[in-house]
């Protein structure tokens, strides 16, 4: 597909940015899962103190797909990049958007001397493990996945 362009975000592109994450939401069947607020997801990426990076993918003027991320630090490795979410637009996948936000995450940790990349995909996900599977992926398995939600 002609006509992809891959870009860092910018603040006026956070509406549709928080769609793509609904989106993304619905398709991990965990809709009611995302609470959080334009205001607040704006903030956390164009605010005083930006906690999230990210960039999109734009076909014809329209924001199709995006790949956000932010910096973990591991005691035993360095900084790395944590991708939060990666996701193209259903109407727009198996166009090569993916393969180019992901192409461009591995710039970007490059210059930015990251020491490599982590993140987490669902185990029912077949399409996005075979999507990872093209990048030499080390899937780990040794890890249970933790959360917790804090009160106010």
């Amino acid at each position: 597909m002609q006509n992809i362009i891959i870009r860092r975000a910018k603040k006026k592109d956070c509406p549709c940015l928080l769609d793509l994450v609904k989106e993304l939401a619905k398709y991990e069947k965990a809709s009611k899962e995302v609470t959080i607020t334009l205001d607040e997801f704006t903030e956390g990426g164009f605010g005083e103190n930006p906690v999230w990076w990210a960039f999109v993918a734009e076909v014809k003027g329209v924001v199709q797909g995006m790949a956000l991320y932010y910096i973990r630090f591991s005691t035993w490795k360095g900084k790395r990049m944590y991708l939060e979410d990666i996701y193209v637009s259903e109407a727009m996948r198996g166009n090569g958007i993916g393969k180019l936000l992901f192409d461009q995450l591995i710039i970007e940790a490059k210059e930015k001397e990251f020491k490599g990349m982590v993140w987490q995909v669902l185990e029912w996900n077949e399409p996005g493990i075979n999507f990872y599977k093209k990048y030499h992926t080390q899937f780990d398995s040794g890890w249970i996945n933790c959360s917790m939600e804090v009160r106010r």
